[in-house]
């Protein structure tokens, strides 16, 4: 179950402590033991010790993070939970798909993570784009509340069940790694701030009615996998435009 390790459960701006404590108490259950907090309304509180129920030692190491970027910097891949259906971002998936998707690249050594929104509004759509999958817990479509830390305990069951399978494998099984490293969410960003600078400084991009192209594009590269080799030659393309502009307007 070391694979389990590679993934962070980030709960973007939780505003009960109780449900902090509740999601600690699920991971642990699960074999899941890093948590990272966005702008969490109350951390630490007697009240998210209380409800962790012996889980108090994930919520000793958890990190806390100013935005949802500082959270997933160094990741991968991130899968984002949603319970709406959005115009943009990833293509949404079951939960037990987009689970085994995320241990998949946990089992390969790649830092990943597991992003729950708020309470109330859930994930912001900005914050959904920031991810590079989406899943859905299929719930009672006439009653899909689901409270955050019972959302927690479900998408933790399912990557523990994407473990045990694994562990069934034959011994001698193996996986096939990346050519390349996957680039971590900081350099995506880099690499995507880069591009709309680019396409707004080429006439591509109109500031004032981006329409949809940059979320579009998000979900286009989200859906190649982006390593950090192909980020470095989407950059230096993107350098060679600059420098191209440069010379012509000299």
């Amino acid at each position: 179950m070391k694979a389990l390790d590679a993934i962070t459960v980030v709960l973007s701006r939780p505003s009960h402590p109780g449900n902090i404590g509740a999601a600690a108490r699920a991971m642990k259950t699960m074999g899941l033991s890093r948590l990272t907090l966005v702008s969490p309304r109350t951390f630490p509180d007697a009240e998210s010790r209380a409800r962790a129920s012996g889980a108090t030692d994930v919520l000793e190491t958890a990190d806390c993070a100013r935005d949802l970027d500082t959270a997933l910097a160094g990741m991968t891949w991130s899968l984002a939970v949603s319970a709406r259906a959005r115009d943009l971002g990833p293509l949404p998936q079951s939960a037990r798909a987009g689970a085994a998707a995320l241990f998949a690249r946990a089992l390969r050594g790649e830092p990943v993570a597991l992003v729950f929104g708020n309470e109330t509004s859930g994930l912001s759509n900005s914050e959904l784009q920031r991810c590079q999958g989406v899943a859905t817990i299929p719930s009672n479509p006439d009653y899909g509340s689901l409270n955050l830390a019972a959302a927690v305990q479900v998408l933790a069951y399912e990557l523990r069940m994407a473990a045990l399978m694994v562990s069934d494998q034959p011994p001698g099984s193996k996986t096939t790694p990346f050519a390349s490293p996957l680039a971590t969410h900081a350099e995506q960003e880099g690499f995507y701030r880069h591009l709309e600078t680019v396409m707004i400084a080429s006439g591509f991009l109109d500031p004032v009615r981006p329409r949809r192209i940059l979320p579009k594009l998000r979900r286009l590269f989200s859906r190649a996998g982006l390593e950090k080799n192909e980020v470095d030659i989407l950059r230096g393309l993107l350098r060679a435009v600059e420098s191209g502009r440069q010379k012509a307007d000299s």
